[in-house]
């Protein structure tokens, strides 16, 4: 039987505000985490503490995850400093303490920490799942619906021994 972990990433107050489709990825990954709560499944809350960039230091208020999701006090809160959710963090060991072999991805940013740890996970030996409508990032030298679209057409296919990205969305789940 294969045990799931959700990953949020990112889903800070300081980085969703002006996101793509802000409300609806919020509200898909809402129904993912009900979706895997339900299926008892791990919520793993991942937050990036920032050095320098002062809305994501640790403790400020746009570091805290954003008020819309349905955390609870029993997930697992894991901060980070890069963008692969992995690099010099707990998450892995905390994964393995609980038998985890599955991870489904959402959050932020969808070229950054989305991505990577992504790969990361596949890499790690997980079997992994993006939610396709459950990541967002904001505009940048592409269009944020590009980027988005950009990512789960080459995550999907990515070429890796261990397996492959499943990109699927919320209604999926």
């Amino acid at each position: 039987m294969r045990k799931t972990a959700l990953l949020i990433i990112d889903v800070q107050s300081g980085l969703v505000s002006g996101a793509h489709n802000e409300i609806s990825v919020l509200s898909n990954i809402n129904s993912v985490i009900e979706k895997v709560r339900a299926n008892d499944g791990l919520i793993v809350f991942i937050q990036h503490c920032h050095t320098t960039y002062e809305p994501l230091m640790k403790g400020n208020p746009g570091w805290q995850i954003h008020p819309s999701l349905h955390a609870e006090k029993h997930d697992l809160f894991i901060d980070k400093t890069a963008s692969d959710s992995f690099y010099e963090t707990r998450l892995d060991k905390e994964l393995a303490a609980q038998s985890i072999n599955q991870v489904i991805i959402t959050g932020l940013q969808t070229e950054f920490c989305v991505d990577t740890t992504s790969r990361a996970a596949l890499s790690k030996g997980y079997a992994v799942t993006l939610v396709s409508d459950a990541h967002t990032t904001g505009d940048s030298h592409l269009g944020a619906a590009e980027i988005i679209d950009h990512h789960n057409r080459v995550l999907e296919n990515l070429a890796h021994p261990a397996g492959n990205i499943k990109v699927i969305t919320s209604n999926e789940i």
